[in-house]
């Protein structure tokens, strides 16, 4: 019997928590949290120091979990069992919208976003008021505010795309452990 270190399950099980864990701690108690106790400033510090490493897992992990993929008595393992037909949807579908959605976060919308955020910062510096203040703001500012809400609303509702697929992914995984 071979060693458990040189078999791809517990790296599956192990990325798969990971994956999970960490975007229902980022997604539903870091960010909520941190919005709540720190200000403003502090907070757009420490998420865009988060960002980058937690959606490089959203993205890397869901490779980590196809190429680890434990095959069965229906089909192989590893990358050719998730690309078998029989596994389209249960394992392929949610594995690529998982690395998809986390993808686009990271190379789009996190660039995007952290883009607006220096220009609200520098149009502050001009009009000597915040962007969170109480309006009215600048005509620069709020189309400012509006970019930043538009892609922060879409980069949000990418993650919860990824949330879904990663708990759909899950229900597959449940139903092939005995």
């Amino acid at each position: 019997m071979a060693s458990p270190l040189w078999q791809p399950g517990p790296y599956h099980v192990i990325s798969y928590g990971t994956l999970l864990g960490t975007t229902v701690f980022h997604s539903f108690v870091n960010a909520t949290a941190s919005f709540k106790v720190l200000e403003r400033p502090q907070f757009a510090i420490l998420q865009r120091a988060l960002f980058p490493a937690y959606f490089g897992i959203q993205t890397i992990f869901p490779v980590v979990l196809a190429l680890t993929y434990p095959g069965s008595r229906v089909c192989a393992s590893g990358l050719r069992g998730v690309l078998d037909e029989y596994n389209r949807w249960s394992v392929l579908a949610p594995l690529a919208t998982a690395f998809a959605t986390g993808l686009v976060n990271w190379a789009y919308y996190l660039p995007a976003t952290n883009a607006v955020t220096a220009k609200r910062r520098d149009q502050e510096t001009k009009d000597g008021k915040r962007s969170w203040d109480a309006p009215p703001h600048s005509q620069e500012m709020a189309a400012l505010n509006k970019k930043f809400g538009q892609l922060h609303g879409i980069s949000s509702l990418l993650n919860m795309v990824t949330f879904g697929a990663i708990l759909a992914y899950g229900f597959n995984l449940r139903s092939r452990i005995q």
